[in-house]
């Protein structure tokens, strides 16, 4: 069976993102079971709420595999790359974008006037 063709769709939510990744690491042989899924998955939560959260939504959304690595493209409407920080009992959270670099083998972030686009790089194997 041959892999659904790429999306650029925008989906609305980190779960509806999580539905197309999911899909396609089952159609890929990847367990859904194994860190490797869960580390795309959490890697693809991420991005997503990121976007949602910090980048006025997401208005694009690819998601392909390739031999044995999954490749995420999100881009958003916020021209300001992302930041690490640290969160605070009034503010909390900051986890995120540490967390993605760590996981991914490759992340990339583009800017542009009217937002950016981070592309990262997951091994399947």
């Amino acid at each position: 069976m041959d892999p659904p063709p790429p999306s650029d769709a925008p989906p609305g939510s980190a779960a509806a993102a999580r539905a197309r990744v999911r899909e396609l690491l089952l159609m890929a042989g990847v367990s859904l079971d194994s860190v490797i899924a869960a580390d795309a998955l959490l890697v693809t939560s991420e991005l997503v709420t990121n976007a949602i959260r910090h980048g006025d939504g997401v208005i694009a959304f690819r998601a392909d595999i390739t031999g044995d690595v999954l490749r995420l493209s999100i881009a958003d409407a916020n021209p300001c790359p992302p930041a690490a920080r640290t969160g605070t009992v009034d503010h909390p959270g900051g986890y995120g974008w540490p967390l993605i670099q760590r996981l991914a083998v490759h992340v990339d972030c583009s800017t542009r006037a009217d937002g950016k686009t981070i592309t990262t790089a997951l091994r399947l194997s």
